[in-house]
């Protein structure tokens, strides 16, 4: 019995396929180089014209896959070793790009807050003077024409020439009317409730013999000077004038019931414009012996207020 195997293992390893096709390839090319060098080529046969173009063309095709098999076979570490730079230089071209995108938002900040234009309102810097707490006003209407015919009869009206006109501020450009609406005006804004105001007006002269007297311009500044001189020391004394007082004098044209037509016991006072009666103001908050040229606007009493009285 025969006890040798049936394929008994050769020593020798059979080429792999790539190499036997390189083989085999260059096999065929130099038979054809061959074929051409011997000689003429025979005479034409049925065969195609295009046989031999078509063998070169197949021994060129399996030269080309054999050489792109060897080239793939030690490909792969060159391909891994380039993508590793080609990311590389992604990566910094991604940088790069967040750079670029980073400093162009700076530029643009930078460019935002130069170009925004800095508020330059200027602060206002008027000093406003609040009112005083005035809160009882005691307006004062005294018969006779004006502080100019006192100032030119000082011995008629020798209190308010000498005593009064220097204890406060004197407006000899304001009228009866001015004064009586400034009295209403500051008794309204110059301070909170209760604010108070108190018309006194000085009685008209007596009928017949006994106020011939104070008929005449003289006699008439003299019954007023008097009774300012009773009044103004009177008010002068009360707390309420020391804290928050304020006293309007002026002139008026004061009337009793008989020449009015009046009932009897009545009296009238009238204020009028012309001719300038002035006004003066005794006050804690009014300047002494102050004669300013400060006009009343009577749509804005609140200035007159702000510029005559001081806290």
């Amino acid at each position: 019995m025969n006890n040798t195997p049936d394929n008994p293992k050769s020593p020798f390893r059979a080429p792999s396929a790539r190499v036997t096709a390189a083989l085999a390839a260059l096999t065929l090319g130099i038979g054809v180089a061959v074929g051409a060098a011997i000689g003429p080529a025979p005479a034409p046969s049925q065969a195609s014209p295009s046989l031999p173009l078509l063998i070169a063309s197949l021994a060129r095709g399996a030269a080309q896959r054999a050489a792109q098999a060897t080239t793939a076979s030690v490909q792969p570490p060159a391909i891994v070793a380039e993508a590793t730079p080609h990311r590389k230089r992604r990566k910094r071209k991604h940088a790069s790009a967040e750079e670029a995108s980073s400093a162009t938002s700076t530029g643009s900040a930078t460019e935002t807050e130069t170009t925004t234009p800095t508020s330059t309102t200027p602060k206002s810097t008027k000093k406003t003077t609040p009112l005083p707490p005035i809160t009882h006003v005691w307006l004062i209407e005294l018969a006779g024409a004006s502080f100019a015919a006192a100032a030119a009869q000082p011995t008629a009206a020798s209190y308010i020439d000498t005593q009064a006109v220097p204890a406060g501020t004197l407006l000899s450009g304001w009228s009866a009317l001015d004064g009586g609406a400034f009295a209403n005006e500051t008794a309204l804004l110059a301070s909170e409730p209760p604010q108070l105001l108190d018309t006194i007006v000085q009685p008209a002269c007596p009928e017949g013999a006994a106020g011939a007297s104070c008929a005449t311009e003289a006699g008439a500044l003299s019954a007023a000077d008097e009774f300012l001189k009773t009044t103004v020391p009177t008010i002068t004394s009360a707390a309420d004038f020391r804290e928050s007082g304020l006293i309007v004098v002026t002139f008026a044209s004061i009337g009793n019931a008989t020449a009015t037509g009046l009932p009897a016991g009545a009296a009238t006072a009238t204020l009028t414009t012309q001719p300038p009666a002035g006004v003066l103001l005794i006050s804690p908050f009014a300047s002494v012996g102050a004669k300013p040229t400060t006009t009343f606007n009577p749509t804005s009493p609140k200035q007159s207020l702000e510029k005559l009285l001081r806290r």
